[in-house]
């Protein structure tokens, strides 16, 4: 389905970003797995990418640094020669009540959440624009739009995300580059791993389905906008909670 196509995934060494790197792979585009920290785990996503008969690279990059973003997205048009798809999944969490954040803890999480968006978005979208030619997918979080008591840093970056998104579409949708946003729930990942059942059962009373996501279900929404069955999709923030935000 996107054999030859060219994806950029940011954050992608696990969880939300492995799963769409993997899958990605699956539908035969090649991939550039980004990551800060997670380089064993990077290398090993290639391995298994490369198992799957495409080409794969892992790139180590800050995306809320402007210039590591540029590298990053360098990287990509230097190895396989074009951006096709770019998947700003990279996102962190520094929660707290905002009687007790501090202003670090305020500003990493939009540096990396928000500005991160912009940074590659910004140098991976000329490249597109040349290629008269784009898939730009954007993950944001239903705390974007409803919001979520201790993480007004979260949440506000997530926002930013979905004001990003519209205004991008309409900037570059003459061009032939659609832009995305996917608002995923709760999730099976790290994150929610370390809450207690107690915690969780309360959660999954607040989703119709009643139960968390798994990374796979955001996957496959990326694999729907990236290909040409969503080709006619633009500016839009697509929920994938189970039904918790209406």
């Amino acid at each position: 389905m996107l054999k030859g196509k060219t994806a950029v995934v940011t954050g992608a060494s696990r969880g939300i970003g492995r799963a769409i790197a993997l899958k990605l792979a699956e539908q035969g585009a090649n991939v550039v797995v980004n990551y800060v920290h997670s380089e064993t785990e990077g290398q090993k996503l290639v391995e298994e990418m490369i198992g799957l008969g495409v080409r794969a690279l892992a790139v180590k990059a800050d995306v809320s640094i402007f210039d590591e973003a540029a590298q990053l997205i360098a990287c990509a048009k230097e190895e396989f020669g074009s951006v096709d798809i770019l998947v700003n999944n990279a996102g962190i969490t520094r929660d707290g009540l905002i009687m007790r954040m501090s202003e670090e803890d305020f500003n990493r999480v939009v540096q990396v959440n928000l500005n991160g968006v912009f940074n590659c978005s910004r140098h991976a979208v000329p490249l597109m624009v040349k290629q008269r030619s784009g898939r730009v997918i954007n993950i944001t979080s239903v705390a974007g739009m409803v919001g979520n008591a201790g993480q007004v840093n979260y949440a506000a970056a997530k926002a930013g995300i979905v004001g990003l998104t519209k205004s991008l579409a309409k900037e570059v949708g003459s061009r032939g580059i659609t832009v995305n946003a996917i608002a995923p729930g709760f999730i099976e990942t790290d994150m929610t791993a370390v809450l207690t059942d107690k915690v969780k059962d309360t959660l999954k009373e607040s989703i119709a389905l009643k139960h968390f996501g798994k990374p796979e279900n955001i996957a496959d929404t990326v694999i729907f906008l990236a290909s040409d069955t969503g080709e006619y999709i633009t500016g839009q923030v697509i929920c994938v909670d189970g039904g918790m935000v209406f």
